[in-house]
């Protein structure tokens, strides 16, 4: 095998494009850090040489020990044992003591409780690393938002008690959100816990479709006060797997077969509380599931990127009529739109992660400096990526999970016969590719979350962003080309938003606009990054030429007034009957 990061130069280009010379400084507090530990960066330029050289460690045991697992892996998958442990398969378990020896699994975890103290970027870099491998793999490893969630909200006695042990390998954890009633709409959560007379905490109830809910911290969501129907009744618990927890089920899936999906029941579960009472879904799982968005935009770019390496290289070795297939025009305009749909998911990603590290850093910055003449700025920085990110994650989450099933689609096509066989990797590649459009949110909900940014203008002030502090002026013409498609979109909103159907209208048209949105943005990332590489000029060419179109046509919809498919939905599609 090889380094799947070394062999991959796009996820450097990307960071370089990018620039976190200034996340890093934010993290780094301005360096202070160096003082005390001696792998801290001293600068700007030495935090981007670490995260380059953990980013080559992540890849070198990725490529050259995990890769090769990855079938066996999916053929074995988990095992539930009779006393309801669960035994990963040899593959998992190695990955996860490699990892943690290396202590990527506390990427963006601090210096002081074991961690390397990353941005989400580079986070988000080795998801993709690792999802190229194993798409499994990563629904584990990226499960860092379990230590990054007790970090953020926890007492620091829980942190220092749980947090290492989850950054060295030692604990593996899980989000225990999901019930049998309530799978999108966690305001439902019926899974109660109660104080004792001593203060202590116990969690009964039933939780379902947990991934890896055999680790050994889990997170959950219940119902702490009583009475209550809604997220203000709910809290987020600390519980340890103890004998009082039980997987009583391990689902059989169609793909991502080395992440134990489990069903957990719990019987008087001794536990935590993680920050305060009636917080549990209103903040602390919808950080969860910012950084979860994130961590499936990286997944679906790490499937994308091994479906459209099987396919190229197939196409390069196979032959018919005396040449090899990638010489064939339709074949070519296949592989070329697997490529950029790629690269687009890649920049948007790792874009989208710079921003949540921008509002992360301003956000503590922020806190440090109130009451002085500088925090006004930081504040208003700060409230601008937050804004952002409200749309972006949620978009990155989106494209990304659906190119990965375009592309995973496209690799069995170049393949042919052999790409539906169990011969070649790719028809894995689809398996595991289609999860990442449901898990942490639908594409639907994706759309759902991103659509008020678009509807408020987001969009341009986002490819602003994107142009700042980078030299574009050999591109205008190209720039102009996004300026149109940006007024086109807020032409299209400001027909959606007077349309006299109101809700009904713009909920359906709603992922078209959030398409057009994404073209843009895409647009120019495609533009900051061929400012930086030449090379990438074609790839910018074809996202113009080829995809805004298609882009255009979805805002034409939206301005279409059609409406049947909702208003005369009975006739359009009849509900099914049986005949005597």
């Amino acid at each position: 095998m090889s380094n799947f990061y070394k062999d991959c130069p796009d996820i450097e280009k990307t960071i370089d494009m990018l620039d976190l010379r200034e996340v890093a400084t934010l993290l780094e507090e301005d360096f202070k850090f160096a003082k005390e530990y001696d792998y801290a960066p001293e600068n700007a330029d030495d935090a981007v040489d670490n995260y380059k050289r953990s980013l080559e460690v992540c890849g070198d045991i990725i490529g050259n020990r995990i890769a090769p697992t990855a079938e066996e892996t999916d053929k074995v998958g988990n095992v539930l044992n009779e006393d309801g442990s669960v035994t990963y398969a040899p593959g998992i378990k190695l990955a996860i003591e490699l990892m943690g020896k290396a202590r990527l699994s506390g990427c963006t975890i601090p210096y002081y409780l074991g961690g390397l103290n990353m941005p989400c970027t580079i986070l988000t870099a080795c998801n993709d690393i690792v999802s190229r491998a194993d798409a499994a793999l990563m629904n584990i490893f990226g499960l860092q938002g379990i230590a990054e969630t007790i970090n953020a909200f926890a007492s620091e006695e829980l942190k220092k008690e749980y947090v290492p042990k989850l950054c060295d390998g030692t604990y593996t954890g899980a989000m225990v959100l999901t019930e049998p009633d309530a799978g999108s709409d966690l305001q439902s959560v019926k899974t109660s816990a109660y104080q004792d007379e001593n203060g202590n905490w116990f969690v009964n109830g039933v939780k379902r479709f947990i991934t890896n809910g055999c680790g050994d911290v889990l997170l959950v969501l219940a119902r702490t006060e009583p009475g209550t129907t809604n997220g203000a009744g709910l809290s987020c618990l600390l519980v340890e797997k103890c004998p009082q927890v039980k997987v009583r089920r391990l689902e059989h899936k169609l793909g991502i077969n080395g992440s134990p999906t489990c069903e957990l029941v719990f019987n008087n579960a001794p536990a935590k509380i993680v920050g305060q009472r009636k917080r549990g879904l209103i903040t602390y799982v919808m950080a969860l599931m910012n950084g979860a968005r994130v961590g499936i935009s990286a997944q679906g770019t790490g499937i994308g990127e091994a479906s459209y390496r099987a396919a190229r290289d197939y196409a390069a070795a196979r032959k018919q009529f005396g040449v090899t297939i990638d010489t064939f025009p339709a074949l070519r305009e296949l592989m070329s739109d697997m490529s950029v749909d790629l690269q687009a998911s890649r920049m948007l990603a790792y874009y989208s992660s710079k921003s949540v590290d921008m509002e992360n850093g301003l956000t503590k910055k922020f806190e440090k400096l109130k009451g002085t003449p500088e925090a006004t700025g930081v504040r208003a920085r700060m409230k601008k990526h937050a804004n952002f990110n409200k749309m972006l994650t949620p978009m990155a989450k989106y494209y990304a999970s659906e190119m990965s099933m375009r592309t995973s689609n496209g690799a069995i096509a170049v393949l042919g016969g052999s790409g539906f066989m169990k011969d070649y990797p790719v028809e894995r590649y689809m398996r595991d590719a289609r999860i990442t459009t449901i898990y942490e949110g639908t594409s639907q909900l994706q759309v759902v979350a991103a659509i008020a940014g678009v509807m408020g203008g987001t969009v341009k002030d986002v490819v602003s962003d994107v142009y700042e502090g980078v030299d574009t002026s050999a591109f205008e013409s190209e720039k102009s080309e996004v300026a149109k498609m940006v007024a086109e979109l807020e032409s299209a909103v400001e027909y959606v938003k007077g349309h006299p159907e109101g809700k009904l209208y713009h909920d359906l048209h709603a992922r078209e606009l959030v398409d057009a949105g994404i073209a843009a943005i895409v647009g120019a990332l495609f533009i900051r990054m061929a400012s930086k590489y030449s090379e990438k000029k074609p790839a910018m060419e074809y996202w113009l030429k080829v995809k805004y179109p298609f882009a255009y046509s979805q805002l034409a919809r939206a301005k279409s007034g059609y409406v049947a498919s909702a208003t005369e939905f009975e006739t359009i599609a009849p509900a099914v009957t049986l005949a005597d």
